[in-house]
Parts: structure tokens; sequence; C-alpha cells
């Protein structure tokens, strides 16, 4: 016997519909939104770690520039084998943002390697020093 394909088949008209998400690759379509690279709990984790080893190492420096300076953020850029940290001069230190970036430079690989040790990963994240202007009295005041 044979088959009798229906002339009244309601999804047929569906089926030839062109709709909003047609000829989109199936793997950009599905993609998830939240795994966008290092933004994940691990990678806040490690900025996290990385701000309060920062903040305990520039108190312990033997450098005053570097003592002068406080933690403002630390993100990734643009995942976590390499970091922004953002300083700024502390309330009452005056610092020179030229000879600050002198002495950023002289103990980078210092403030790396104590970091590398302070953290748990294979390969410790390389770190760009980025110093903040400070704030005029005007800019601070409402």
């Amino acid at each position: 016997m044979k088959r009798q394909f229906r002339t009244n088949d309601r999804l047929s008209e569906l089926r030839a519909a062109a709709d909003a998400d047609d000829g989109q690759d199936p793997r950009d379509f599905f993609k998830k939104e939240s795994s966008t690279r290092g933004q994940g709990r691990k990678t806040r984790q490690l900025c996290a770690q990385v701000t309060q080893t920062l903040e305990q190492l520039l108190g312990e420096a033997a450098d005053a520039q570097l003592q002068a300076l406080h933690v403002v953020e630390v993100a990734p850029a643009p995942d976590a084998s390499q970091l922004v940290v953002l300083l700024a001069s502390l309330a009452g230190g005056d610092v020179d943002p030229g000879e600050a970036e002198a002495a950023l430079g002289r103990a980078a690989g210092w403030l790396r390697s104590e970091i590398a040790a302070a953290i748990h990963r294979k390969r410790a994240p390389s770190l760009i020093f980025r110093i903040l202007p400070a704030a005029s009295p005007r800019e601070v005041q409402p």
C-alpha cells in the first residue's frame, strides 16, 4: 500500500516563511552571551588576589615612590594573561608620575614574581601599570 501525503499540511506554510534567524551560523546563534572572554568568576577572583598582594607589596617597598601609591583597580586586558593595574597616589602623598613610572619599571620583575608566588596559576599574568593623574581640589569638592 502506498503512503498518502497530506495535501492540507498546516506546517508547510510555516516552513516556507523566512524568519529573522534564517541564514545565520548556528555556532554564533547558540553561543552563550555570558561567555565573554576575561569576565568569569575566576578572573575576578584573580584580580582581587592581585589587588590584595600589590597593596601589601607597595606598602613594604623600599622605594618611597612606590610606598606613596595605592591600587585603585586591577582589570583583565583582554584576558587573565595580562592585567592592567590602575594606581593613584595616597591622600597625603605627592607623587611625580614620571618618577613613579620609573620606580614601577625597576620593580616590575619583583612585583610579578611576588604575585606569582601568591597566586596559584600555571603562568603568572603580565602586569601593565597605569598611574592615574591626581585630582585637583576643585574636582574633589562638589
